[in-house]
């Protein structure tokens, strides 16, 4: 079970652009709701979803190139408004019969809008020229009949394109970065203005539209939800609850790859802060013994993903007529993992489905949500902030910030060195200023010295980035006399560790987690 879209709904149709996870977040502050589809979604699965509008995405290929990617050419006819940026607005010119070509120099960053006209999606904008973000290599040199030009820039004559009797527009800037300012005024004149939308898509109106789902799709059957003290298990939790009460299970696994002190924190969060009960499950040995002398990040995940839902089999079959399996899985894990039209990143043990002899039917109610909105959503189910604030924290755990081989020794060394960092961050009141921090263990030794002799020890990567949600982010610049003193702590606390590294890569092209 996934929440059904609400009746209104906006649609990005993506053609690889960097930027369209931008985009639907952008809507969604607007209190619209949006989703992400492939760029080769047909004309009539759009008609089947009924969109109040469409966004066309920018992309890195080039209209005329072979093997670009294009769209169902029957989208432009369905009477549906649509929004072209960059590339999108390029294919739409293309397909309506205007004219792609190259430019004689590629334009990126920054540039001076200069505006033709005042209204449509540029109301309500001050002044005649607006600082835009740009990034592209070919221009639209003839508009489809039809479409006028209504703005541009000293070096590109049209920016800017619309058709206002079809509802077609393009333009050759990003709108949704926040380098072009004005851009969020665009996108809301765009929705309310020709698609018609309302302000309506609230994490109020998500809850209402959630519990009335599961009440219906429960009934009286119980709900086995598992849990880790993290927001998005703990809004789940608490969302569920408040469907069907006693009828959710809440089932806490270790699996041996927790942070230190984790099994008493979470079992206080949920029995204090959320008032919830959980069935503890210690399995950390059996999934450890699955663990033993594999290296392989993606292997690593498979196992851990199977031997939980061996271990949620067992913990159903033990409560009783168990008919339903909660996950908090969100938007980023599904589009990551290849559920949308990204390639795959990493596998996510949440997406995927269940195996065929678990015989158990999936409630998934925040898998349409980013991170920052299940925060909101934690808001307004009255969490407090010690779990809405609470870094993100994979469902593998410490395997995947353990590089290399998963041996308790290690482990040990991890857990100390992360829960210094933590500890540290917290204590200097740098703890909310990021949006996850952590260490991890690499598969590697170096040279030291340290009471006059030479080590050969073991090295700690610390890792802390700031953002909205997980689909980008950038390194925290944590003052270099806090990173010292961490360092130092590490390096003088933990026996076996000569060296601490920090990470200064952002994503992309890195991701979050090492693994």
């Amino acid at each position: 079970m996934t929440v059904s879209s609400p009746k209104q709904v906006v649609v990005v149709l993506d053609f690889g652009s960097q930027y369209s996870q931008l985009i639907a977040r952008r809507v969604r502050e607007n209190k619209v709701y949006c989703e992400i589809l492939p760029h080769n979604t047909t004309a009539d699965q759009l008609v089947a979803l009924s969109p109040r509008g469409i966004f066309l995405s920018g992309g890195p290929a080039s209209v005329y190139a072979p093997g670009a990617p294009m769209c169902d050419p029957h989208i432009f006819d369905l009477d549906i408004p649509i929004l072209g940026i960059c590339y999108g607005m390029q294919l739409m010119a293309r397909s309506l019969g205007g004219e792609v070509e190259p430019v004689a120099a590629r334009e990126y960053g920054l540039a001076q809008l200069v505006l033709k006209r005042s209204d449509g999606l540029f109301s309500g904008i001050s002044g005649q020229r607006i600082p835009v973000w740009m990034s592209h290599g070919d221009n639209v040199s003839k508009t489809p009949d039809g479409f006028e030009v209504t703005a541009c820039t000293d070096r590109l004559p049209v920016s800017a394109m619309a058709d206002r009797g079809r509802r077609l527009f393009g333009l050759q800037f990003h709108p949704e970065v926040v380098h072009t300012p004005a851009g969020k005024d665009i996108i809301a004149n765009f929705l309310f203005q020709f698609c018609g939308c309302s302000p309506s898509w609230t994490m109020e109106s998500f809850i209402q539209q959630n519990v009335t789902q599961i009440r219906r799709k429960v009934g009286d059957g119980l709900v086995l939800c598992a849990v880790s003290g993290g927001v998005d298990s703990s809004v789940l939790a608490a969302l569920i609850y408040k469907a069907i009460g006693e009828q959710l299970k809440c089932v806490f696994v270790d699996n041996g790859l927790l942070r230190k002190n984790e099994v008493h924190d979470v079992i206080e969060i949920f029995r204090n802060d959320i008032c919830i009960d959980i069935h503890f499950v210690d399995a950390g040995h059996r999934f450890l013994t699955r663990l033993a002398g594999v290296d392989d990040p993606e292997f690593k995940r498979k196992i851990i993903g199977n031997e939980f839902i061996n271990v949620f089999q067992e913990e159903a079959q033990k409560l009783g007529s168990v008919r339903f399996l909660a996950q908090g899985t969100l938007y980023p894990d599904v589009i990551e993992s290849g559920g949308g039209p990204a390639a795959t990143i990493k596998s996510h043990h949440n997406v995927g489905g269940l195996p065929e002899n678990m015989h158990l039917e999936l409630i998934e109610p925040l898998r349409d949500l980013f991170k920052d909105e299940v925060r909101r959503l934690a808001y307004e189910l009255g969490l407090p902030d010690k779990v809405v604030k609470r870094h993100p924290f994979p469902g593998p755990g410490l395997a995947v910030r353990l590089v290399g081989d998963i041996t308790p020794e290690r482990l040990e060394i991890l857990r100390e060195a992360d829960a210094i960092f933590i500890d540290e961050l917290r204590s200097a009141g740098l703890y909310d200023e990021v949006w996850q921090a952590f260490a991890v263990l690499l598969p590697t030794k170096s040279v030291g010295v340290m009471g006059d002799e030479r080590t050969y020890e073991q090295v700690i990567t610390l890792r802390a980035v700031t953002g909205e949600d997980a689909m980008t982010a950038d390194w925290a610049q944590l003052p270099y006399d806090f990173l010292g003193m961490v360092s130092n702590r590490i390096i003088n606390e933990i026996r076996g560790v000569n060296r601490v590294a920090y990470d200064i890569s952002s994503k992309p092209p890195s991701t979050i987690e090492w693994e």
